[in-house]
């Protein structure tokens, strides 16, 4: 029988001999004979696991960009050199100017390193996420998420200009969710759209289904007490059974979680498999 699973790639830690570890995050997922990578990291590890793991990248069916952060694309056009023209998903907003601010309150590029590079637009076929997209069968991508949370913020100062004056809501963000017979399956990338906003708008787009699994980076690295304890609030609320917090979720934050879901947090380190139920 074919796999059905997730296998985490790229991380900021790493979990198996000759595996490493980068800021950074990139999913294998594989339905059947479907193979969809979720995310890039910067680049600097993605080939490299892959193979200790016997991922054959040059299979991919599809990309999947969560948004346009460098440590989420900085692999894109790599990938696309081993696998040829292959459909990536993203929002076009992605491609954007993406900037942080330093200490001195200089701007820093933060965005998609190869946004500019001749082989991206060559090799990449591009499908534009501006809504709900199926990338393929049980494997659906919510593109912008509704911010309709009071508690909810982008997790950080982030800016479209060098200059750091036009804030970047990241209307790129987005996430993917596969269906599982258990529930639904949930795979982030930094949810800077808020991790309650995205989870409500799932459950919207599926009817309502439970969700099984959340797995991913959930950028609650800066979130103070009242969004931390309103998040538990509604996550407890919305009744998911596994949360696999990682990359930008922060330590603090992912202890808060370990701490008020005891048994129900799992780590998330390269090397991970999480299988999925038909």
């Amino acid at each position: 029988m074919a796999e059905r699973r997730v296998t985490v790639l790229v991380e900021n830690t790493a979990g198996g001999r000759g595996l490493l570890g980068e800021h950074g995050l990139s999913f294998w997922i594989e339905l059947g004979s479907k193979r969809v990578l979720f995310d890039t990291g910067q680049g600097h590890v993605l080939e490299g696991n892959a193979r200790k793991l016997g991922v054959r990248l040059k299979t991919a069916d599809a990309i999947v960009l969560s948004h346009g952060h460098y440590d989420h694309t900085g692999g894109l056009v790599g990938v696309l050199k081993a696998a040829g023209r292959v459909r990536v998903f993203a929002h076009p907003v992605a491609f954007a100017g993406k900037y942080g601010r330093n200490p001195d309150g200089s701007g820093r590029d933060i965005g998609m390193p190869s946004r500019e590079d001749p082989d991206l637009r060559e090799r990449a076929e591009l499908v534009w996420t501006e809504g709900p997209t199926e990338v393929l069968e049980g494997l659906r991508l919510t593109g912008p998420v509704p911010r309709v949370t009071d508690f909810e913020d982008t997790g950080g100062a982030f800016f479209t200009d060098s200059a750091c004056t036009d804030p970047d809501l990241l209307v790129d963000d987005q996430s993917a969710f596969i269906e599982t017979a258990s529930g639904t399956v949930v795979v982030l990338g930094c949810a800077h759209a808020g991790v309650i906003n995205t989870l409500r708008y799932i459950r919207e787009l599926t009817g309502d289904r439970p969700i099984d699994t959340v797995m991913g980076g959930m950028h609650l690295l800066s979130a103070g007490a009242r969004r931390m304890a309103r998040t538990v609030e509604e996550l407890g609320r919305l009744g998911v059974r596994r949360l696999m917090p990682c990359h930008c979720t922060g330590f603090e934050a992912a202890a808060w979680l370990w701490r008020e879901f005891p048994g129900g947090c799992s780590a998330c380190p390269v090397g991970t498999v999480l299988a999925l139920e038909d």
